[in-house]
């Protein structure tokens, strides 16, 4: 029977001697029948050549693509469970290896991104995020008025806005419509927004800043306690560790987050005049500020309430808040764009914050092409990924 189709085969495109079709067994795994695992077989056809021993495939198999030995179907189940866990832990539950899981993720991810529509992209955000140790870092790119992910690429300079704006107008998008990016205070991606944003203003994300306050106290905490400990040994009553590790934590958590022992501990600091106190003071002052800002939203009050904080931070002559406000000062027109209309990388930060936990889960993430993939699936919203097999077709 084989030699009658492979004769058949041959006819019918008028093959000639050394050429002839061929069948080639090839097996697709499918999804489970109850708990064994389901195979497809099936004799493909291929042209080969007796004489030089190569051979091409003839026709397409509607229920697989080429090269990776699953059914559509069950790629669609794969794809569905790495979106929720790591593919270590799908590849254990499909009974697989995870580096054909892998190749799952990141030809359908190509497939939907080359797909993706970003005509309405206005609003972005701009950050870095690890990959792994010794400073290796890729960039972010987010549509904060939609919430997803447009971009993840390696590096993190002023080309990585520009592979950014590359991409964006690859996917319809329009780099003049752009009309606000929020950003930590990097100088690089500063430069790239310069280059290839020319409508976009920027501004600096308030958590950067308050952040940058924060190790600014901490900073001058430290100094303090190396330098004086008398003092501080003075104003706690005590050398107990643990009421120096509840005043560290205390100064750096806003009064409705502590404990009670943080609030005992600060409030018998309060009355102490050290230089801890004073950048305790300086760093709540800028959070207020800030938190004014959003109440009233007012663009004149904020920037006079901030030239007021930083009037106040260089006369404290504390090193490291003179520091920052001598950076808010070169920054000044974005540091006070940042603090209206609830701009924030609030949603960029958390994203990050969600990579970083399932890269320390899952610790599988062989590769930043990899890390890449698996950001797109998760954080992207594609909408042309293939549905999960068992989606009824009502809830479609």
């Amino acid at each position: 029977m084989g030699v009658e189709v492979g004769a058949l085969f041959t006819s019918a495109l008028r093959l000639v001697s050394p050429w002839e079709v061929v069948r080639l067994r090839r097996s697709w795994r499918h999804l489970d029948l109850f708990q064994f695992e389901a195979w497809l077989h099936a004799d493909v056809p291929r042209v080969a050549c007796t004489g030089c021993g190569k051979t091409t495939r003839v026709g397409v198999r509607p229920w697989a693509r080429e090269g990776l030995g699953f059914t559509a179907l069950f790629e669609a189940l794969a794809l569905s469970l790495c979106s929720e866990l790591s593919v270590r832990q799908a590849g254990a539950l499909l009974r697989c290896a995870d580096k054909p899981l892998w190749r799952c993720i990141q030809f359908y991810v190509k497939q939907a991104r080359a797909l993706d529509d970003m005509s309405a992209v206005r609003t972005v955000g701009i950050d870095e995020t690890s990959v792994r140790r010794r400073q290796h870092y890729i960039t972010v790119v987010h549509d904060l008025d939609a919430k997803r992910l447009l971009l993840a690429t390696e590096g993190r300079d002023h080309r990585t806005v520009l592979d950014f704006v590359d991409g964006l107008k690859r996917h319809g998008g329009d780099p003049a419509a752009i009309a606000h990016v929020c950003q930590g205070m990097s100088a690089a991606y500063t430069e790239g927004v310069g280059m290839a944003l020319p409508n976009a203003a920027i501004s600096y994300e308030r958590f950067h800043v308050v952040k940058m306050a924060i190790e600014a106290m901490d900073g001058v905490r430290r100094s303090e306690w190396r330098e004086q400990p008398r003092a501080v040994t003075s104003a706690l009553g005590g050398k107990d560790k643990k009421v120096l590790k509840g005043l560290m934590w205390g100064m750096r958590k806003n009064p409705s987050g502590r404990s009670s022992a943080q609030t005992h501990v600060m409030h018998w600091l309060q009355h102490s005049t050290s230089k801890a106190v004073r950048a305790w003071r300086l760093k709540m002052a800028l959070r207020e500020v800030y938190g004014a800002a959003l109440e009233h939203n007012d663009s004149v009050r904020a920037q006079a309430d901030l030239r007021a904080w930083l009037s106040g931070a260089r006369r404290e002559r504390l090193e490291s808040f003179k520091k920052l406000a001598k950076i808010l000062t070169v920054h000044f027109d974005g540091g006070g764009k940042g603090m209206l209309g609830n701009r924030s990388n609030s949603f960029v930060e958390a994203m990050n914050g969600l990579l970083q936990q399932a890269k320390r889960a899952a610790r599988d993430f062989r590769t930043t092409r990899n890390f890449i993939a698996i950001s797109y699936l998760r954080m992207s919203k594609l909408a042309h990924l293939p549905d999960h097999p068992f989606t009824s077709t009502a809830a479609k």
